[in-house]
């Protein structure tokens, strides 16, 4: 299978219908985007129903409407944080009251359906605006998820409250695992005290940094409660503070959920994109090779959680702004050095990203070897200048494999993009013999 990077720096098309996804595909609302990866922004079929003629598209009360209708249909107990039960300590959320009756900072967080079907809810509470917390998020399964499908583990679902915190606040609080805990506490359920088992994660200090100036540590535990898969995720606040309770109306979920995706789209609107920013002056081709290090850092990364069997996901350090700005640093640079237009350049570095990270995929020795820095430079000179290099034949060979690559078809195009590659992988073999 081939896996393809680039665009604009992992830009993934959303979608280009206003139908709703086929019944039988999950759809996840998503906790950063507020939408369902499978589902468009403009929603025109379903809007149109209900909209008075000439009313302006407001897509957060779309979406709210959407998860209003989607939580209606919902029928098992759904868990969050009990209204009114502040935690131990005085710790000032959880179960903090605001002054319309509502929990402080309770939304909803993220769904998934499939077939029709509601799988999971999660709702959060707490100061999400804060690294410190406190803040708590609660999912909860349909009856019977446990043995039809793979539940996360709680490795995961620590990483998933570090990624909401990089994603949201740009804290970067290092790549797990650190200082990990197994322990067994008590979270109260419907007043009932449950017995959980925990997994808590401290990251590790920087050398030289204070250990009391550190990132909080993130918990997680998973429990049953009648029948039910129920996990909680927290930071800021212990796991006996925490008293769960089923939410019989969603309304203020559904209004929080709405306030923090506007504040999240006004924050991202006050950033300047990256392609209006002026950014330091490229020498040569470095740009290039910067942004060919970091592709093929995340590819290895990716591989080697595969291997392990964690879930994907980039190291913190190698995603959102530092990504961006590289890759429009190497996709200006190409446009000078090649004169180019934007589309064109965009789509050379495309290539040249693709090319080279599934070397680095098929091949043992790009990386860290001499050969694999002279092929990682001829690469480039092609794509800049279209050089006579050495692996010419190799670089043309690519250039028909990603020209043809396949967007679907039957078993027989696959075996001509199979017969390509190997064409292409032979000609970087003819270059190394030629080299010793």
């Amino acid at each position: 299978m081939m896996r393809e990077s680039g665009g604009r720096h992992q830009k993934r098309d959303a979608g280009s219908s206003g139908s709703a996804p086929a019944p039988d595909r999950p759809v996840r609302e998503d906790r950063f985007t507020g939408r369902p990866a499978d589902r468009p922004l403009d929603r025109s079929a379903e809007q149109g129903a209900g909209r008075p003629a000439g009313r302006p598209v407001d897509r957060f009360a779309d979406q709210e409407e959407f998860s209003r209708r989607t939580l209606a249909a919902a029928d098992f107990p759904v868990y969050g944080v009990a209204a009114g039960q502040a935690p131990a300590g005085g710790v000032p959320a959880g179960g903090t009251m605001t002054a319309d009756g509502a929990l402080a900072g309770e939304a909803l967080a993220a769904f998934e359906t499939s077939g029709g079907e509601l799988r999971w809810v999660e709702v959060q509470c707490g100061d999400w605006r804060s690294a410190a917390g406190p803040y708590v998020t609660v999912r909860t399964y349909r009856p019977g998820a446990e043995p039809g499908e793979r539940l996360p583990e709680l490795e995961d679902l620590v990483e998933d409250e570090r990624d909401r915190v990089y994603e949201q606040l740009g804290v970067d609080e290092g790549d797990g695992p650190g200082r990990v805990r197994a322990l067994r506490a008590w979270i109260t359920v419907d007043g009932e005290p449950c017995a959980v088992e925990v997994h808590e994660d401290r990251p590790v200090p920087e050398p030289g940094a204070p250990a009391a100036d550190g990132p909080e540590p993130v918990w997680a535990g998973r429990l049953r409660v009648g029948g039910l898969t129920v996990t909680v995720c927290a930071r800021g606040v212990a796991p006996g503070a925490v008293e769960l309770g089923a939410i019989g109306d969603f309304e203020n979920c559904l209004r929080g959920r709405t306030e923090l995706l506007r504040d999240l789209a006004a924050r991202r609107a006050r950033r300047v994109p990256v392609e209006e920013r002026e950014l330091p002056p490229a020498v040569g081709m470095e740009a290039h090779r910067a942004l060919i290090a970091q592709s093929v850092a995340e590819s290895a990364a990716i591989e080697a959680q595969v291997r392990v069997g964690r879930t994907p996901r980039l190291p913190r350090g190698l995603r959102g702004e530092v990504g961006a700005v590289r890759w429009e640093a190497a996709v200006r640079q190409q446009m000078r050095l090649a004169t180019e237009t934007r589309e064109e350049a965009a789509a050379a570095v495309t290539s040249m990203v693709n090319h080279l990270n599934r070397l680095s995929q098929q091949t043992h020795w790009l990386v860290g070897t001499a050969e694999g820095e002279a092929a990682v430079e001829e690469v480039v000179r092609y794509t800049v200048f279209a050089s006579e290099v050495a692996s010419l034949p190799a670089q043309r060979a690519w250039a028909q494999l990603w020209r043809e690559r396949p967007g679907g078809g039957g078993a027989g195009v696959w075996e001509e993009q199979r017969l390509a590659e190997q064409l292409w992988l032979s000609a970087w073999e003819q270059w190394r013999a030629a080299r010793r």
